[in-house]
């Protein structure tokens, strides 16, 4: 038995059951749900760094840093996000989702015009490591 048979799905009449916040109402593109965001340890090190450049290499991946640190932002929808917005297994979500509050949200602001960092691409964050590091090119001379 896999985890997709212990899950019970909401169906069309469950859906209307779920109770929506005013915000949460205004929402059209469930945006809390259509991405996560991981928190990452600090980078401090050109290897730290190195390995950032390395995430945001691949798709629909960037990095940020806000008042409350750093992080890894994976652009991806919730496999349970049904048409219109609605959580398919509501009742049974995980606590990161019961435990979400949308005090301050991404409706109120994105995060990305919230952060004090925001760096979606190797060339942005290279350009960014470059005036960090002033030997920022000569960090592979430690392997050769």
């Amino acid at each position: 038995m896999n985890a997709k048979d212990k899950i019970k799905l909401a169906d069309a009449q469950q859906v209307g059951k779920v109770k929506l916040d005013k915000k949460c109402r205004k929402c059209t593109q469930s945006i809390c749900c259509v991405s996560i965001n991981q928190k990452i340890p600090t980078p401090k090190s050109k290897e730290d760094f190195d390995h950032l450049l390395w995430q945001v290499s691949h798709d629909d991946i960037s990095v940020f840093k806000d008042a409350d640190g750093w992080f890894l932002y994976i652009n991806t929808r919730c496999s349970h996000l049904l048409d219109g917005g609605v959580c398919s297994i509501y009742d049974n979500r995980p606590w990161v989702c019961r435990e979400y509050t949308n005090d301050f949200c991404e409706f109120d602001e994105s995060i990305k015009d919230a952060s004090e960092l925001w760096f979606s691409t190797h060339k942005k964050l290279e350009k960014y490591c470059r005036k960090r590091f002033k030997k920022w090119p000569r960090r592979f001379e430690l392997y050769v």
